[in-house]
């Protein structure tokens, strides 16, 4: 007789000799059940309530991108959190900024990241950037049942691109289509208000350190006209998280320096409560 792999506590040989390089494929074969997009929702009663990302922000600079975002969840007119984390690293050269279904969205990064480091073990090589961005493209239209629900994930994918030597930033919408974005991008509820402020204040040949101002000028405009994004909160120190993606890697601004350049702009701000001016011409 058999013996039963979970009695005698060995894994099948199935589960030590994958056949894809895709973690995601390999979960679908094995427990579909645990993929996001295959969960079975009770029918709806009304609305559902659940806590959302909002505003998330990119831009490149020469060398490199940075992707941050705000700490504010929100559920229905109530604010659900204060401090919640969107801006996630998805590898060493990459990093995700999530606006949607707050639940869904981070279980989505963390099999995202589980992706790409099982991609790289069974392949011994890293994705590139391109393909990384497809792969999530793969998820996100996975989770279109859940998306039609009222469910929607809308993730921001930004990371440095060791073949091209630059840093990149592609958008998605809820069907996982893809679209890459020059210079710069916002999605989530205070997006058009960030990328109306980003839209002014870009220009190609930013510093690192303006580009990381850059990016919090955008996530306080947001905040300001748009109630489900947190703009600073110098009271309780809860500040923007910012991260840095250039050839060295994914780097995560300290909360030091973060709210250096957040106590910076509320100065200036006292000035010009409606931020920098862009010239006419």
């Amino acid at each position: 007789m058999e013996a039963n792999p979970r009695s005698t506590g060995r894994l099948p040989a199935a589960f030590l000799t994958p056949g894809s390089s895709s973690f995601m494929d390999f979960l679908g074969d094995h427990s579909p059940d645990l993929l996001p997009g295959k969960r079975v929702l009770p029918p709806l009663q009304g609305a559902i309530e659940a806590p959302h990302g909002t505003t998330i922000v990119a831009t490149t600079f020469p060398g490199g991108v940075v992707l941050a975002g705000d700490r504010r969840a929100t559920m229905g007119n109530m604010i659900a959190q204060r401090d919640i984390e969107k801006v996630f690293p998805a590898d060493e050269y990459s990093a995700v900024g999530i606006a949607g279904t707050a639940g869904l969205a981070v279980e989505m990064v963390k099999l995202f990241q589980l992706e790409l480091e099982h991609f790289e073990k069974v392949e011994g090589v890293q994705l590139s950037l391109e393909g990384k961005a497809n792969r999530l493209s793969t998820m996100i239209r996975s989770n279109l049942g859940m998306a039609m629900q009222g469910l929607a994930v809308v993730p921001l994918f930004a990371g440095y691109d060791i073949d091209r030597e630059k840093g990149r930033i592609f958008s998605y919408d809820v069907t996982g289509g893809r679209s890459e974005e020059h210079g710069f991008a916002a999605t989530g509820s205070g997006s058009i208000f960030a990328r109306g402020a980003m839209k002014k204040l870009y220009h190609e040949d930013l510093t690192e350190q303006q580009a990381t101002t850059l990016v919090i000028q955008a996530l306080y405009d947001a905040a300001d006209d748009d109630s489900a994004t947190g703009g600073p909160d110098v009271a309780r120190r809860i500040y923007p998280i910012v991260t840095v993606i250039t050839d060295e890697g994914f780097r995560r601004l300290t909360e030091a320096e973060t709210s250096e350049i957040a106590r910076s702009i509320l100065e200036g701000r006292l000035t010009q409560p409606d931020g920098p001016r862009a010239a006419l011409l």
